[in-house]
């Protein structure tokens, strides 16, 4: 069996003032794909919007320069994550097409493992 981690990805703009019906139908969605894949989920978490990350990169002379915010500006951030264990790939995305994404969609990305 293999770990894969299926990323989350949505349109932040869309939770500002969302509709608290939807809200709730996601949020059971959630709940009831834990119940569903318990057996396989690893972990997972939902993170903050991405004005509340803080970005860092090494620069020129060997330090580091740190900034607010994620790395790139994009339409769809990174909202939160699965990690799965999984016998292949065609498993894993079996299970990230149950995960509630009305916004946006979900990466999967197998989890390299270093000997």
């Amino acid at each position: 069996m293999a770990e894969y981690l299926l990323l989350i990805y949505g349109d932040e703009s869309k939770f500002e003032n969302p509709d608290p019906t939807a809200m709730e139908a996601m949020m059971e969605g959630h709940r009831v794909f834990g119940e569903k894949n318990g057996p396989s989920l690893r972990g997972g978490n939902a993170l903050e919007p991405s004005d509340t990350a803080t970005s860092i990169r090494g620069d020129s002379s060997s330090g580091f320069t740190t900034t607010d915010g994620a790395f790139a500006e994009t339409k769809e951030a990174l909202g939160g994550y699965y990690v799965v264990e999984a016998a292949d790939l065609d498993e894993a995305i079996a299970i990230a097409k149950g995960i509630p994404m009305p916004f946006g969609g979900v990466e999967v990305r197998p989890i390299r493992v270093f000997d």
